[in-house]
């Protein structure tokens, strides 16, 4: 029996009900990119669906389990395995367009979420990973945990938190507990990325001041005033209280009254 590795970041999934819900709620792709497949127990049900499956695992070890396991699906063409960090296999992933699957490790779950949304060619995900971090992508505005990891997500679609997972559903059974999250893409990004996310770095700098204030470090208040007055925002607002869309407009008008 193979043991789960730290650096890693592994916990085998064993709980069968758990599995059969993952699977439910994976909409129907052509191209499905698994990260991950640990001991293959995901994997073997994802490869009974009709789809093209790709799966990249870090582990030397358990790559070597899945090819012994999976042997007759890879030479067939029905499975594509890897044994490569995904984050450093990412411009093969995005080859063409797919859907991502994952039970992702906390060390590495933001980032893999940060760059599939950012990845015009990934149409959504359904991932797991510890519930603190599903809360921060699927909070909605005036909750304390609505953040920029939340706004990012909301701007390719609806991210939601689909069920929880207890640690005793894991072999070995983590400290915390998981969360399955969904997240189809049905929106258009309509704003600089790379500079909107610098906008929402300095307005959640420091959450427990005013937004007012964390923008001010960066743009003139003066005006700052007078586009919140024009848009009824309170001047003793709280990052986690301004809507999405406001952010946006916010985020345009000052970008305009940079370039004048």
């Amino acid at each position: 029996m193979i043991k789960a590795k730290k650096k890693f970041g592994q916990n085998f999934l064993k709980d069968e009900n758990i599995k059969n819900q993952i699977i439910k709620a994976i909409p129907k792709f052509p191209r499905i990119v698994e990260i991950g497949p640990g001991l293959g127990d995901l994997t073997q049900k994802l490869i009974l669906l009709d789809i093209k499956l790709e799966c990249y695992e870090i582990d030397s070890d358990l790559y070597e389990i899945l090819l012994g396991k999976f042997d007759a699906y890879i030479n067939t063409k029905k499975l594509k395995l890897r044994n490569i960090d995904a984050l450093l296999a990412w411009n093969e992933i995005s080859q063409s367009e797919y859907f991502l699957v994952a039970n992702l490790p906390y060390y590495v779950a933001t980032n893999i979420i940060l760059r599939a949304l950012d990845d015009e060619n990934c149409f959504g995900f359904v991932v797991m990973v510890q519930k603190e971090v599903a809360i921060k992508f699927c909070a909605k505005v005036g909750e304390r945990e609505f953040s920029s990891l939340a706004i990012l997500a909301s701007l390719n679609g609806e991210c939601e938190l689909l069920f929880d997972v207890g640690s005793e559903c894991f072999e070995p059974a983590p400290k915390v507990t998981s969360s399955v999250i969904r997240l189809k893409k049905t929106k258009k990004i309509d704003l600089n990325l790379v500079k909107f996310k610098s906008f929402l770095k300095v307005s959640f700098a420091a959450p427990r001041k005013t937004l007012l204030k964390n923008l001010s470090q960066i743009y003139n208040k003066e005006f700052l005033n007078s586009l919140f007055s024009s848009h009824n925002i309170s001047l003793n607002i709280r990052p986690h209280e301004l809507s999405v869309a406001l952010y946006k407009k916010i985020f345009k008008e000052v970008e305009n009254e940079r370039k004048q």
